[in-house]
Order: C-alpha cells, then structure tokens, then sequence
C-alpha cells in the first residue's frame, strides 16, 4: 500500500502518527508492517532482513545505539576510534533556530536535524536564503516531528538539535556509499546518487568487489552509468569495519569525495525495516548475514 499517495501531505501523515503514540510498539510494528509490506510480520522466527529489523527495533536496548544515531553524538564516537578527520567541518549545534548567527556562517553550509530524517536545508548561497521561512520550517521540525513515526527505539531519547556543516559538494554530485555491516563485517553496498541531500535519484547495490548486483530498491531507479570504484576504497571498508563491530548490524553511510573520506551517519533500522526489494530474495539474503541472540 502506497500510503504516500493516499496522504500526500507529510505534515497530515505526521499528526496521525503523533495521534497514534499511546498504540504500543509491538502491535504499531505489525500494522505498519502489513501497511507498507503487504506481508504478515513474524517475530517468532523472523527470516528477512526487514523482519529481523522490527525484531531489532522491539528488543534490542543498547544506549550506544541512542549515542550513534544522534547525529551530534555519533561524531563524540568518531573521535573515540581516532577517525576525527573523517567528520564533515562543523559551524555549530544549536537548541532552536533563534540560536543560529546566519551573520557568522559561510556563504554555503548545510542544516540537519540530529535525529531526522529527509529533514535537511542546504543553502548553496546565503544571499538567496530567505531567513525568516528557513527559522520557521527548523522550528517546525523540531514541534511538529514524532519520535514514534517508525517506532524506531534508538531515537526515543534523543534531545532534538539543529546541526550546521559544511557543505560538501562535488563535480560529479554527491554519492551516498551506504554500506551494511554485521557483526563488524560490510557486507553490500548501497549506492545512492543524491540529489539536495533530501532525494535519491538512483541507487543500485555493490559487493566489497565493487561489482554491481542484480539487485534494487523497489520504486528507485537503478544506476545505469559505470562507477569507478571510489579511491581509497579499501579505507572505507576499513572504516566500516572500526565503526560497526559492536553491534550485530549497523548501517554506515560515506562520502568520497576524490579520496577525501567523510562520515554520513549511522542508521540501525534502514528505511525502517519497511522497503521491498527487486528481486524479492534479496530481503533474504541480507536476513542471513542479520545474527539476532537472544
């Protein structure tokens, strides 16, 4: 069900899932499942990496994954692995737009909620930024949101602030390696061509050899031009592997831009556990990599 075309409008979707809260997490997981997925969940022996992702997000309580997913926080992480020069240049985190000296930042910079997602403002000329709408759509993200839209645990006790960064550009546009790791070891890639930081335009899936797969997100274009494997691949992948051996899975998200390596973000419940993929099999075999105990 493409609930999106039902209610186009994000802001109307917000309010009934913030109107839905007091649902518990258990039975909100079955239905967006069987909402979005057209499939019954199963908990008690999930096989899919989509199935094990709701298992992850009910029963999975570690505080580091709070600390990783909150974007201010993640970079505290970073620094403890001695990866600082991989984070993207930092003007400021602020608890409300109020706070931000539009005078003190550079002509170009990016604008990001720690704990949002598709919530980014990328200003490519301060000149042209009209201030006043900027501030009123920060403040709205930060009243309007709902922690509880995915009932992605991780998120619930992140205080939400607004992050300032540099902005990170390139001749080619800007590639989003996303790389899925399990138990510290990246297994696939995904390949994201972006577009505003808030739209993929294509995507498609890599090995570690850095051969494509037969294998899409369902709904995105995949990536028809040949890519060249990024210089310094080997570094990402040895990075993923620092960042992600303590937890069963974690996703990792790059940029390369020439060589220089930057962090994205870390994500434990990509899209949520809620996108099908093309061909099908594919939620499996991601599901066989997924090691849940306990």
């Amino acid at each position: 069900m493409n609930y999106k075309k039902i209610i186009p409008n994000q802001d109307v979707r917000l309010k009934i899932l913030k109107s839905t809260e007091y649902i518990p997490d258990k039975i909100m997981i079955k239905l967006q499942y069987y909402l979005k997925t057209g499939r019954k969940l199963r908990l008690k022996k999930p096989e899919r990496f989509t199935e094990k992702i709701q298992y992850y997000k009910l029963y999975c309580r570690e505080e580091m994954m709070t600390r990783l997913a909150d974007k201010a926080q993640a970079r505290n992480y970073i620094k403890s692995k001695n990866l600082e020069e991989i984070l993207i240049p930092l003007y400021g985190i602020y608890n409300n737009a109020d706070e931000i000296d539009f005078d003190k930042l550079p002509n170009r910079f990016v604008i990001k909620l720690n704990n949002g997602s598709g919530t980014n403002i990328l200003c490519k000329s301060k000149q042209n930024l009209n201030i006043e709408e900027t501030k009123n759509i920060i403040n709205s993200w930060l009243k309007n949101r709902t922690v509880k839209a995915g009932r992605e645990w991780a998120y619930y006790n992140i205080e939400p602030k607004i992050i300032i960064e540099k902005f990170m550009e390139s001749e080619e546009g800007l590639i989003d390696y996303k790389f899925y790791c399990f138990n510290g070891e990246p297994q696939f890639i995904k390949i994201s061509l972006i577009e505003n930081l808030n739209n993929v335009t294509n995507n498609s899936f890599y090995d570690l050899e850095f051969k494509k797969l037969p294998y899409l997100t369902d709904g995105v274009k995949g990536i028809e031009r040949n890519l060249p494997e990024p210089k310094k691949f080997d570094k990402m992948v040895e990075i993923c592997r620092t960042l992600s051996k303590d937890f069963p899975h974690v996703r990792v998200d790059l940029y390369n831009l020439e060589g220089e390596i930057y962090f994205g973000e870390f994500t434990f419940y990509d899209n949520s556990g809620y996108q099908l993929f093309v061909p099908d099999e594919f939620d499996y075999i991601l599901g066989e990599q997924f090691i849940l105990n306990n």
